[in-house]
């Protein structure tokens, strides 16, 4: 995630060429896609707290919210047949946003701050 906005941020006309199924949204808009990347940074800095310091684990379930929001509109888009570019979808959007998500809770073994 943090990889990923980082990209967004520094060189986002590369990011937005070379993702698959990114360029078929339509034209490059550097503002949008700094507003994602930012978004990505973030979500990356808070699930990197919590793999930092276990007690963080709400700002790792906030940015965590944001990954799977965006994951949840790409495995609607794979059910519903719309999207272009699934199993890239599936592997690089919905895996990791469910992964996220599962790893910013706290598991029995942790205290709760």
């Amino acid at each position: 995630m943090l990889l990923n906005g980082l990209a967004m941020l520094v060189a986002g006309p590369l990011w937005y060429e070379t993702v698959p199924g990114v360029p078929d949204t339509g034209p490059f808009n550097p503002h949008f896609v700094q507003d994602i990347g930012a978004a990505f940074l973030v979500a990356g800095l808070a699930l990197a707290a919590r793999a930092w310091r276990p007690r963080y684990w709400p700002a790792a379930v906030a940015g965590a919210g944001f990954l799977a929001a965006h994951g949840l509109i790409h495995l609607v888009l794979i059910v519903s047949g719309h999207a272009h570019h699934a199993a890239f979808d599936l592997l690089a959007v919905v895996l990791p946003s469910a992964l996220a998500l599962y790893s910013a809770f706290p598991n029995q073994g942790e205290q709760h701050a």
